[in-house]
């Protein structure tokens, strides 16, 4: 008879536990659906935002494992080979279907001039691995530029492209943000994370890394 009282007592947490599994299981597919639709809404934003040539930059934040090919190949593309890099791109049609592609492996958005100016000035780099002076400008241009300004001006304004410039590397190696990366980095922008669309936020994201 003990014994039999004893299986029963085994038994009962099993039973008494089942309920609150149950209500768990309930709450995650909740929070599921919900992030699944703020994600397409957000896709559908994105998609809307015209491919009108404005600068946005791009931080690749994610490494290299379980990233799919075609998604490396992508970043590839993008010069965007470590995490914490990052490139100053025009949005053409051709770069906003880049982003789409590898959008929870990057934070991108729309770049001011201030930032772009002090990215250069404090974060860029020329061959030799030489930060980017005032000198180096006017040494490497042929005092076709005089100060990283006017080089950034003349950028911005699309008075020549970056591949034009073979003596200016393309890519910015930048720290970790301080205090890492909001919410994550495997949780979109729009519920708190880190990947995806930024806006006009990429700036404050950018003077954290420089």
């Amino acid at each position: 008879m003990q014994k039999a009282h004893d299986k029963k007592s085994n038994r009962e947490p099993s039973e008494t536990a089942m309920p609150t599994k149950k209500r768990k299981t309930r709450i995650s597919s909740k929070i599921a659906s919900t992030e699944i639709l703020e994600i397409k809404r957000t896709q559908a934003r994105i998609a809307s935002i015209p491919a009108d040539g404005r600068w946005v930059a791009v931080v690749r934040i994610r490494g290299r494992v379980n990233v799919p090919r075609d998604v490396e190949y992508t970043l590839k593309l993008l010069r965007l080979h470590k995490p914490n890099h990052a490139v100053v791109v025009p949005l053409t049609e051709s770069y906003k279907g880049m982003l789409l592609k590898v959008m929870n492996r990057v934070a991108w958005g729309e770049i001011t001039f201030e930032t772009f100016l002090e990215l250069l000035k404090r974060r860029g780099r020329v061959i030799g691995n030489k930060p980017l002076t005032d000198e180096i400008v006017a040494k490497y241009s042929n005092n076709k530029w005089k100060t990283v300004e006017d080089l950034a001006k003349a950028l911005w304004n699309k008075k020549v492209k970056l591949k034009n410039i073979p003596w200016l590397k393309p890519v910015f190696r930048l720290h970790p943000p301080r205090g890492g990366y909001r919410g994550g980095i495997k949780k979109p922008f729009e519920l708190g994370g880190a990947y995806g669309y930024w806006g006009t936020r990429i700036n404050e994201l950018l003077h954290q890394m420089m």
